[in-house]
């Protein structure tokens, strides 16, 4: 009963710091509001490693861990759009990755073109993007080496990933959540995706329980 009650708490108190890092725009509803689908891009990944590498094989793995929270979001997504939780559908990534090959867009140039121009590309309504932090190879796993003390204050920060949705024919910010990653985030990145959604997903704009909750 008394690691119920302790389990219960941490995970209000997890919940409630996690909305914390979420930010909704005023004219969400206003500029969504016939949006149908949404592009998933790989995420930009800034490693500092203590591994003496070079600078190519540290871009190669920088674009192996932006992609590998690509596929673990659409993952996540595939699976809960099956149980017709979403209002939108999310554009197949082998689809995305295709046509952006087509105009010479790759993980390195991806950052120059706009929102805007991206989702004229895609033809989406809008675009799921963001950025990795990270001092360890997340796709490898989150070192498993710790002490309970550890695990309960959160210590052995690996970095920060943040997700932010942008409307495609503005361009603006519709919706972003950050999150620290450390030991409790989960053991690879489909683990901390999943958790970091779980979190969040009551805050998700596009979750058919949210809109409902709007409603009453």
């Amino acid at each position: 009963m008394y690691k119920a009650i302790i389990s219960f708490f941490l995970l209000a108190s997890i919940s409630a710091h996690a909305q914390k890092n979420i930010y909704e725009s005023a004219k969400f509803n206003e500029l969504s509001k016939a949006h149908k689908t949404l592009a998933i891009l790989p995420f930009l990944t800034n490693l500092n490693l203590k591994d003496n590498l070079s600078k190519e094989e540290l871009k190669e793995l920088e674009e192996k861990e932006g992609y590998a929270v690509q596929n673990a979001l659409e993952t996540y997504f595939s699976n809960r759009k099956k149980k017709k939780k979403f209002t939108v559908a999310f554009q197949n990534t082998k689809d995305t990755k295709a046509i952006l090959a087509k105009h010479n867009i790759n993980y390195q140039n991806i950052d120059i073109y706009t929102t805007t121009e991206l989702s004229k590309i895609l033809n989406v309504d809008g675009i799921i993007s963001g950025n990795l932090d990270l001092t360890i190879l997340l796709s490898k796993g989150i070192p498993s080496n710790f002490s309970l003390v550890d695990y309960f204050l959160g210590d052995a920060n690996y970095g920060r990933i943040g997700m932010k949705i942008s409307d495609g024919i503005t361009g603006k910010l519709l919706w972003k959540y950050e999150k620290r990653i450390n030991k409790k985030s989960g053991k690879n990145t489909t683990d901390l995706i999943n958790r970091m959604m779980k979190l969040a997903i009551r805050k998700f704009p596009y979750d058919k329980e949210k809109k409902r909750e709007k409603r009453s």
